[in-house]
Parts: structure tokens; C-alpha cells; sequence
């Protein structure tokens, strides 16, 4: 599976590690993913989703169906 939020689409950024002497490496910087079960009224059932945790605390204050509507 890939390493994207399935509401918001956020992918990992890729930049570089910069050493003491300035050698640079490359280097990814991932999305806190967290799977997480939220209750969708409409539907009325559980839906387990893939989340980054921004979407988290937008879908605990403002509810599923009206984040939804914000990405879709």
C-alpha cells in the first residue's frame, strides 16, 4: 500500500541530510500515517481508514462527511 493519507492524499517530501562537512545525502521525510476507524453516519457503519494525523483532529472537530466533502 502506499504511504498516502487516503482522505487528503499527503505523500512523503524527499530532501537532503546535510552532514557536519556539508556532504549531502538524500533522505525522505514521511507522513504520520495512523489507521483509524471513524463512524459514518450516512453509511451507518464503521469505516476504517489510513489517515495522516491533521485529518485526525479535522475529522474529530468537524465530523467525517464534512472533511469529505472539503477533499473530494
Amino acid at each position: 500500500m502506499a504511504k498516502e493519507c487516503q482522505i487528503s492524499k499527503k505523500k512523503g517530501l524527499v530532501g537532503n541530510n546535510v552532514s557536519h562537512s556539508k556532504r549531502r545525502t538524500k533522505r525522505r521525510q514521511e507522513v504520520n500515517l495512523q489507521w483509524k476507524k471513524f463512524w459514518d453516519p450516512t453509511e451507518e457503519k464503521w469505516v476504517r481508514l489510513r489517515v495522516c494525523t491533521n485529518i485526525v483532529k479535522s475529522i474529530n472537530k468537524k465530523g467525517l462527511s464534512a472533511v469529505l466533502k472539503i477533499y473530494q
